[in-house]
């Protein structure tokens, strides 16, 4: 047997079973024995496939999996594998993803199923997916570790906190990107040709079940034997991660009505994550004329993206007049029916139906 090299890493390893291969072996099996009795009953793990992989890992980026879920299914009904995907307008499949959000997630889908529709078989190997539209290489690992037994290992924030909990690692990363980059040799140490897919996701599941961001289950921690931080009762301080400042950003959303219908805009540069997605508009286009007196708030509206709180206010204009001529570029007109049919912002179509009802 090949003698296994740890990696080369900027901290030293305190944790000395890492150096005992038995241990190690023992560790994959505890692991794999827990993920056996314990993973979660997930849709893409039922009959599983290549396209459920993939559909649910890109689905999952910046994404919980209770949100997940209802949507997974509700695309299978409508797009039950690539080739169906593929011949599916970008239209259709905006649609289909509208309340994910982040859709060039759903762009990028639709690129690939396009791409691996012309080929005679799928890619097997990272690299090969690394070169697909939207693969980075957490998709790209766990991809062809879960479905082709590529013993590549995964490096997400759940491994990032199990890892650096286990070994109670001191450094600071800057972010959670770099976190994943430099634990990556680490995580890749640990991979196993006997079943990386299932040791990939058991190491997921630990982290997404058990190894909680804040009050972790270490009590029932299969690892808690091999975890530094959990036997020391201070697994919360790690991973050690800079946190960023967070911001706040204002904008006005206009409500504007005209026999029976609302003012919404897309945004038409190609650019723009959300081109071809509607809003209620932010600026009011040139042919409409209004009153700024009046104007009347109809309440802010809060979300927040990453590091970034957005308040967006509602204001309704009640005194305006529609010039002669068309809308400008990227401006619609839209009745029930027809917000129906277009691809609209989740928290924006959640908006407008509240209020709707409240002034009906």
């Amino acid at each position: 047997m090949r003698k296994t090299q740890l990696p080369s890493m900027k901290n030293s390893y305190p944790n000395d079973f890492l150096k005992d291969i038995n241990q190690l072996l023992l560790f994959r099996k505890i692991m794999l024995d827990w993920y056996d009795n314990n993973k979660r009953d997930l849709p893409w793990r039922k009959n599983s496939s290549l396209y459920k992989t993939v559909l649910s890992e890109f689905m999952l980026q910046q994404t919980r999996v209770s949100t997940v879920i209802p949507y997974f299914d509700k695309w299978l009904k409508k797009f039950p594998d690539f080739k169906t995907l593929a011949n599916a307008s970008e239209e259709e499949v905006l649609k289909t993803w509208e309340g994910l959000g982040y859709y060039s997630r759903a762009r990028n889908l639709l690129k690939l199923s396009k791409i691996l529709k012309s080929l005679e078989t799928p890619p097997e190997t990272v690299k090969e997916w690394m070169d697909l539209p939207g693969v980075g290489p957490y998709i790209a690992a766990a991809v062809t570790s879960i479905a082709f037994d590529a013993p590549i290992a995964v490096c997400d924030g759940n491994l990032v906190r199990v890892l650096t909990r286990i070994f109670a690692f001191d450094e600071e990363f800057k972010d959670g990107a770099t976190a994943q980059k430099k634990l990556q040799p680490l995580a890749q140490y640990f991979i196993s040709a006997n079943r990386p897919g299932d040791h990939n996701q058991a190491m997921m599941e630990l982290g997404a079940t058990v190894c909680h961001p804040r009050s972790p289950l270490c009590v029932t921690c299969p690892v808690l034997n091999f975890c530094l931080s959990g036997q020391a009762g201070n697994a919360e301080s790690f991973p050690k991660i800079q946190k960023k400042k967070n911001r706040k950003i204002s904008i006005p959303r206009y409500w504007i009505e005209s026999d029976g219908n609302i003012l919404l805009k897309t945004d038409l540069s190609s650019k723009n994550k959300l081109f071809g997605i509607y809003e209620l508009p932010s600026k009011l286009p040139s042919s409409i004329d209004y009153d700024l007196d009046s104007i009347l708030s109809l309440g802010i509206r809060k979300r927040t993206i990453g590091n970034i709180n957005y308040e967006e206010e509602i204001l309704l204009v009640s005194k305006h007049k529609i010039q002669n001529g068309e809308l400008d570029s990227g401006y619609i007109w839209a009745n029930e029916k027809k917000m129906g049919e277009i691809s609209l912002s989740g928290p924006h179509r959640k908006w407008i139906n509240e209020i709707s009802s409240s002034r009906a």
